[in-house]
């Protein structure tokens, strides 16, 4: 095994996380190498497919503040890569008046005062058609979401990083860690040793920390990715100024069913379960369970009468979530020169830019941007073990 010199900081997980965190180390002068265990592009993981919600509605005002600069920081990547990543098309949230969850999404929108069109019942048809509002339903539209083009954003992130001297290697999975005051990285391919070491591996977080004696309370969701067939046409076409949706506490399940417009399949809407079945990051696909299928088909039945209910694209993604289904953005509890960004609960995607810097700063040493007290190990306490 050859040892490739010394690194600033080397980042494990070439998904938008550690795509954005290495380009904002690259920004900083610091010589970063950026390692990713497929060959690029793959789908083993959580930031493929060609489109992600971006929305400033949310339950906790902590993400919809975060979400202000994140929409900066996609503007500004536009602009330097010279491409479209982001299309406006707001975001419909419906729920019952007295869920609590809908009742938090309403209060933070008006709370934080973005801009949002609070729909009354009798109006609802003539700006939503073909869309039944469920009865004791209330609906509203974030009027600044829309859809990021996730692949084409992935990849103008890792262009950038490249571009500002980054170094990106696929194809070299990492077999071993030694913390340190220079940490050791070991790969299929090399060595290499860094002063400072950024995690952001997705579902495979455990499994490399596992070498750092720490073990995450993380749990991986094996997410099917479902495209539903427009009766007529573009029915639900993004040119048809159809938006983004969300639906809370529905009738058919306790998770959330959110949908994007028609766009990267023509005719095509997708619509997914909020919500998966617990698989192995490396056994993705052993998992075949179709519940949440069930769920989305006995939903669209009712509200959504312009599509087909069975779906014509199933896709697979993953989730690796939290208990309480908020992100770990933090410095291993032993290690202050290992940082870990992990356990992005299937919302992280629209959050890169952000996380990217917050996680940078870490890596240096630097007061973070924002309170972090939200995602710090310690909350978890008793469910964070040692794996040594």
């Amino acid at each position: 095994m050859s040892t490739r010199g010394e690194w600033d900081c080397v980042v494990i997980g070439a998904g938008v996380q550690g795509s954005f965190t290495a380009y904002q180390l690259a920004k900083k002068n610091q010589k970063t190498l950026l390692l990713e265990q497929f060959v690029l592009p793959h789908t083993r993981g959580s930031s493929h497919g060609q489109t992600r919600i971006i929305r400033k509605a949310y339950e906790q005002d902590f993400y919809t503040h975060m979400m202000e600069e994140c929409y900066q920081l996609w503007a500004q990547l536009e602009r330097e890569a010279g491409i479209q990543l982001y299309r406006q098309t707001g975001l419909l949230v419906m729920g019952p008046e007295k869920s609590k969850d809908y009742q938090m999404f309403k209060n933070t929108l008006l709370t934080k005062k973005v801009p949002t069109v609070m729909l009354k019942r009798e109006e609802f048809s003539q700006h939503i058609p073909h869309v039944n509002l469920t009865d004791g339903d209330e609906a509203l539209v974030d009027i600044t979401a829309g859809v990021l083009f996730a692949d084409r954003a992935l990849k103008a992130v890792q262009g950038q990083f490249q571009k500002l001297g980054g170094v990106l290697k696929d194809g070299e999975e990492v077999t071993d860690i030694k913390p340190g005051p220079v940490v050791t990285v070991s790969t299929s391919s090399g060595v290499y040793r860094a002063k400072s070491l950024v995690i952001t591996a997705g579902p495979w977080a455990n499994t490399l920390l596992a070498h750092t004696g720490l073990q995450l309370p993380l749990q991986v969701l094996r997410i099917n990715v479902c495209y539903w067939k427009e009766k007529e046409p573009g029915t639900y076409n993004v040119k048809q100024r159809f938006p983004c949706f969300l639906q809370v506490d529905g009738e058919e399940g306790k998770d959330h069913i959110y949908g994007l417009p028609s766009n990267e399949y023509p005719g095509l809407i997708k619509v997914c379960y909020h919500m998966g079945s617990e698989t192995k990051p490396d056994e993705r696909d052993r998992q075949t369970d179709r519940s949440d299928i069930d769920i989305i088909a006995r939903y669209l039945t009712r509200c959504f009468p312009g599509l087909e209910p069975k779906p014509a694209v199933v896709e697979s993604c993953m989730y690796t979530v939290t208990p309480d289904r908020h992100f770990v953005l933090d410095h291993h509890p032993a290690y202050r020169n290992i940082v870990i960004g992990a356990g992005f609960s299937g919302h992280g995607f629209k959050f890169g830019p952000v996380v990217g810097k917050l996680l940078c700063e870490l890596s240096q040493g630097e007061v973070p941007s924002y309170d972090l007290s939200p995602f710090r190990i310690a909350r978890f306490q008793a469910k964070t073990k040692a794996a040594l």
